[in-house]
């Protein structure tokens, strides 16, 4: 196990960071090299395993960032965006591949994680799985394909305790959409309606929001044209596949120039 590449997971507490410990834990190609918590959090101190109500992983919680990645090649980070921006920095310090599932990042954020990628590899993907990044790729092909008199409608619903929207993976879905039709989504993002907002405007990209109970992400991409209507659909069931993804793409971050990729690049689409 000491040569598989050693893998700090921060955020240990929350849901994704429980299921990364544990995909990376049983993986065979990687190794849980640290675990990372907030300073005063319950979990402090703890084995990993002990804490999420299993068997021991020989891995104990800490408060300190930055002496678990001296000894890690990667850390995965799905926290929040001042906490990502510090890891960043930290990451990039002690040159360990970083991969960024946080999602809520603002242009500021952006701005800081592009200067750590000067000195380490980052890879940043509003959403690590295989197939929503196929259905990336399809929506920027389909609306480069469908001119302007299909209206463009991004759908997403997610667990009641998600605290940003659109989702990342939406906006991503958005980005895509944007790209296929030559546009700035900036410039023609709809993000939210309510009263009376007027007739839609040709070209524009909207975006729907439904958060309830435990869902784990549905996102709908829809083309809407007269008589006709094109549905590009993913469904995650199981949060396991964007951990997956996660460690994917921690192991193919290993001896890549520094730089900030995406999961376009790990999956060679």
């Amino acid at each position: 196990m000491a040569d598989l590449p050693g893998i700090v997971v921060t955020g240990a507490s929350g849901r994704m960071g429980q299921m990364l410990m544990r995909v990376i834990a049983g993986s065979g190609q990687a190794r849980l090299a640290g675990a990372v918590e907030r300073p005063g959090h319950p979990w402090v101190g703890q084995d990993a395993g002990t804490a999420m109500g299993g068997a021991p992983l020989g891995v104990r919680i800490e408060d300190d960032p930055i002496d678990a990645f001296a000894r890690a090649q990667a850390v995965v980070d799905f926290t929040a965006p001042a906490a990502t921006v510090e890891f960043a920095a930290l990451a990039a310090q002690a040159r360990a591949v970083h991969v960024i599932g946080t999602t809520g990042l603002e242009d500021g954020h952006l701005r800081a994680i592009a200067a750590a990628a000067r000195h380490a590899v980052i890879v940043r993907a509003g959403n690590m799985s295989l197939g929503v990044n196929l259905l990336a790729a399809l929506t920027r092909k389909v609306a480069a394909a469908l001119g302007p008199e299909f209206d463009i409608e991004v759908l997403e619903a997610h667990h009641r305790a998600k605290v940003d929207a659109p989702s990342g993976t939406a906006l991503m879905l958005g980005q895509a959409a944007a790209e296929g039709r030559g546009v700035d989504l900036g410039q023609v993002a709809d993000r939210g309606r309510d009263g009376l907002t007027g007739a839609r405007q040709e070209g524009h990209i909207g975006f729907a929001v439904l958060r309830g109970g435990d869902i784990v992400g549905e996102h709908d991409v829809i083309f809407a044209g007269a008589g006709e209507r094109l549905v590009l659909r993913h469904v995650a069931t199981d949060r396991a596949i964007f951990a997956r993804g996660a460690l994917r793409a921690a192991l193919w971050g290993q001896g890549r120039a520094p730089g900030e990729y995406d999961m376009t690049d790990v999956l060679g689409l």
